[in-house]
């Protein structure tokens, strides 16, 4: 695939610069090619590190004088809706800003489970989803998206690339697919994913859901540009791309392979992953789990470090507790039992127990690594969904520091940097 036609790379221990960022954007998007034209402008919540406002606030200055419309909307997959002083910080503007400055911007809310909100473009054929999953599954999938795309001359995506234990690296289409999109297409390639594991996923490009993404993204016959962000520290930006979503992503995950992923040569025995704020639900502080699954020990534990998390799911929590956290092969030598489950609440069950076994005979279920919750969830209810529990306030952070060398390992700030074995085990693609 052709690099993005616009890009520009910090050396590494720098950032690229706000000026750097209004020189490209003022090269990729010509303000007399936008004349007159509506544009929607798609951005992440606020569980991805980036700085999404410099780049919302950059566009708007370079092209509000030029469109007739540009307004933004949140990729929230099924993430909860996000109230405006969350928008308003998302975007790094103050109330009195959005009501002056940006007075003429509609943010918009995705709304996954409205059926009024989407529009039905139609199925994936059973054939084509056999050929682009590696013959894991033939159905159709259906696939719909939110319908005010199409009140829209221009998509524009803005958001980060990082390792993602779905789809490999996210970005690109990824914000149309699962970020606007309905329940159908999102089931069922966050399964495909789950079916495949995290561990032979995550940090790997090209995988079969996004094959998937990608076919679902070129039935959105709206025209597309895409800025993907590669993000270091605390949202300092190491790389830009611009071009399609496809381009864009392509040559932004080169640049995440490169800076995302951390190789060690042994496995740990313990790791405290510690949640940053923005994780403020276990549907997604998994990410602490997903990011360093390949570099716990067989038999080890991983702890999530979050007090100041309360909450399983709210848009999911009642499937959650019903099912609870298990293996893949406890869902799939049972598919009789849980089919009907939604299938991406499935798949976040498997993510976040992580890989193992189950015996169908025994009903026995057998984990690789113990995951347990240091969190403000109580110890009824981390037995309620079938993890372990920790009190957080018998954790002194500083005495997990610097212990690589005992089989402990800290991570700070976990859930966007990758960590993987430098001689992966057959389970995450290598070999023994």
């Amino acid at each position: 695939m052709p690099a993005a036609p616009f890009q520009r790379i910090a050396p590494p221990g720098q950032a690229v610069s706000a000026d750097q960022v209004r020189a490209l954007i003022a090269d990729a998007c010509s303000a007399d090619a936008y004349r007159g034209k509506r544009v929607l402008l798609i951005i992440p919540d606020g569980t991805r590190t980036a700085p999404v406002g410099l780049m919302f606030q950059s566009l708007h200055a370079h092209l509000r004088d030029s469109v007739r419309k540009f307004d933004v909307m949140i990729a929230l997959g099924t993430h909860p809706p996000m109230p405006d002083d969350a928008i308003n910080a998302r975007v790094g503007i103050t109330a009195a800003e959005r009501a002056s400055t940006y007075r003429d911007v509609e943010f918009i809310n995705h709304q996954w489970n409205n059926p009024a909100a989407l529009r039905d473009l139609g199925a994936i054929p059973a054939d084509e989803i056999k050929r682009l999953s590696g013959g894991l599954f033939a159905m159709d999938v259906p696939v719909h998206i939110n319908r005010r795309l199409f009140d829209y001359d221009l998509i524009m995506i803005v958001g980060p690339v990082f390792p993602h234990e779905v789809v490999g690296f996210s970005g690109g289409n990824k914000y149309l697919f699962p970020g606007v999109a309905g329940p159908g297409i999102l089931n069922f390639f966050h399964w495909l994913g789950a079916v495949v594991t995290n561990p032979m996923i995550i940090g790997n490009k090209w995988t079969p859901v996004r094959n998937v993404v990608d076919r679902a993204g070129a039935m959105v016959t709206v025209p597309k540009f895409c800025f993907c962000m590669v993000v270091e520290g605390h949202g300092q930006l190491a790389g830009l791309f611009a071009g399609t979503p496809e381009q864009a992503w392509d040559s932004a995950s080169d640049l995440s392979r490169d800076r995302h992923i951390d190789y060690v040569d042994r496995p740990f025995h313990t790791v405290l992953s510690c949640a940053p704020p923005m994780y403020d639900e276990l549907w997604v502080a998994g990410k602490c789990m997903y990011k360093l699954e390949p570099v716990v020990a067989d038999g080890g534990e991983l702890i999530i470090y979050a007090p100041h998390l309360h909450e399983v799911s709210v848009t999911h929590d009642e499937h959650i507790r019903k099912i609870g956290y298990h293996c893949r092969d406890y869902f799939l030598k049972q598919w009789d039992k849980f089919k009907d489950e939604p299938w991406g609440t499935l798949a976040h069950s498997t993510h976040v127990h992580g890989i193992g076994t189950y015996d169908a005979r025994t009903r026995i279920e057998t984990p690789r690594v113990r995951v347990t919750l240091a969190t403000g969830l109580s110890e009824s209810q981390c037995k309620e969904i079938n993890l372990g529990y920790r009190d957080w306030r018998t954790i002194d952070v500083e005495s997990y520091a610097h212990r690589e060398s005992e089989g402990v390992f800290l991570v700070r700030k976990a859930g966007e940097r990758l960590y993987h074995l430098r001689q992966k085990p057959d389970w995450a693609g290598g070999k023994l």
